[in-house]
């Protein structure tokens, strides 16, 4: 499928166009503009889809929806929005968007009008409440929040009124947007027949429609990998394990999760499977601020880049953008004109040039994975599929390193060195890309 193929480029609307942290509800601010500006470096650059965090109307940082039919007043409208993905479609880039199922703001209409009603709404089953409870807002009843955080009420997805408000909301935004795909935030919060049910719902629109949901923890995730469910997951676990092998000089690390994850033996959870892989998103410290020794992003990226699954980059990181948690997540989140897009050029143009081996190969899209030499402070490994077969060897020392696979020619897709297999030399902080001649 085109998603398996794909290199993502992940934005949050109301970081991405700057703006307002709470949603006063007052007019609209036309800004999605912001984000049509920057589609013409997004081609550049060479995504060729982008993934948007939630942008339709909520009170405050998109998680926390209070209608599933409006785009964000603090960004936009519907027309304007209509408008942002046909110029993506334009340009040759798939839209994928946010799916936010597992809770609302306390602002959604189902809601306020349980609050108003309480035992009278005829929406009181779309919640988990009890009566006679209370809660730290006061409202005279207890209901279920997200995880504890009572400003995000959690539905009642056993209710068919809520899934037929949901099945309703992605056929308008499939209908009325013409949008690729979903992330389903906190998977591994909902059902498993829910996703069957987003499945029906989507595949009587459109065959290739992408279902990706956000896992945390991977461990018993694989049997909904499959065509009546969704297509991919994030890989946390490969991104902890990337961040941690490079910060502790132990290459061992990544590489046993990724053994574990895409071996050949029938115990690896995920061989044949795309999961969606990232070196920083919305909700962690970005890979620039993480990352300690800032000459080992060269490796974090490739990596990234070569490793079974779906790559994605999240805006402003290919630019060497930073950002921690230390107020909130909105250092993670800044507006984009306050990211400066010349602070790391050998970055930018290095993941520039991966998104083109990346697009163009077949074994990075659907090959196995197979270690070939591994060290604390350097690794190869291979893929490979349809003929094609791909060396991606990376160096996290500062001393020179000489890699030995086999006895065949290679074409390095970064420096475009040709150099017998077995005689594959790394300096230091080096990664190469080496496809086999022949």
């Amino acid at each position: 499928m085109w998603f398996d193929e794909s290199t993502f480029y992940q934005i949050y609307p109301l970081g991405y166009c700057g703006a307002e942290r709470e949603n006063d509800f007052g007019q609209v601010r036309h800004r999605l503009h912001i984000i049509e500006e920057q589609i013409p470096y997004i081609k550049e650059m060479g995504f060729t889809a982008v993934l948007f965090n939630p942008l339709f109307e909520s009170e405050r940082h998109g998680y926390d929806t209070i209608d599933f039919f409006s785009v964000d007043r603090r960004l936009g409208d519907n027309a304007d929005f209509k408008h942002l993905v046909e110029k993506f479609h334009e340009a040759g880039i798939r839209v994928v968007l946010d799916g936010v199922f597992n809770h609302v703001g306390r602002r959604f209409f189902a809601f306020e009008d349980v609050r108003a009603r309480r035992e009278g709404s005829d929406k009181r089953d779309w919640f988990n409440i009890n009566f006679g409870g209370n809660t730290c807002y006061n409202d005279g009843f207890w209901y279920e929040g997200w995880e504890g955080h009572m400003e995000l009420v959690k539905l009642n997805l056993h209710c068919g009124a809520v899934t037929d408000y949901i099945r309703r909301a992605v056929e308008f935004w499939l209908d009325e947007f013409q949008i690729d795909g979903l992330r389903l935030d906190v998977s591994y919060l909902l059902p498993e027949w829910f996703f069957e049910f987003l499945r029906r719902t989507v595949r009587a629109k459109r065959e290739d429609f992408f279902l990706m949901g956000e896992v945390i923890h991977i461990q018993n995730f694989a049997k909904n990998l499959t065509p009546d469910r969704l297509d991919s997951i994030t890989n946390y676990e490969c991104y902890k394990g990337l961040i941690s092998a490079l910060n502790s000089d132990n290459l061992f690390e990544i590489e046993h999760s990724l053994t574990r994850l895409f071996g050949r033996e029938q115990w690896c959870l995920y061989t044949g499977k795309h999961l969606f892989n990232f070196a920083d998103n919305h909700d962690v410290i970005r890979a620039c601020t993480a990352i300690a020794d800032k000459r080992k992003l060269a490796a974090l990226y490739t990596i990234l880049y070569c490793m079974p699954g779906i790559p994605c980059v999240y805006y402003g990181s290919e630019c060497g953008a930073e950002g921690d948690k230390s107020d909130g997540d909105y250092k993670l989140r800044p507006f984009i004109g306050d990211i400066d897009k010349n602070k790391a050029p050998e970055l930018s143009a290095l993941i520039k040039k991966l998104n083109g081996i990346r697009r163009g190969s077949r074994a990075l899209a659907y090959g196995g994975y197979e270690k070939c030499v591994l060290n604390n402070k350097y690794l190869c490994f291979k893929r490979e599929a349809d003929g094609e077969r791909i060396y991606c060897a990376v160096n996290i020392s500062d001393a020179d390193v000489t890699v030995r696979v086999e006895e065949a020619e290679g074409e390095d897709f970064i420096t475009g060195e040709v150099r017998n297999l077995n005689d594959i030399y790394l300096p230091p902080f080096a990664v190469c890309i080496y496809k086999r001649r022949g």
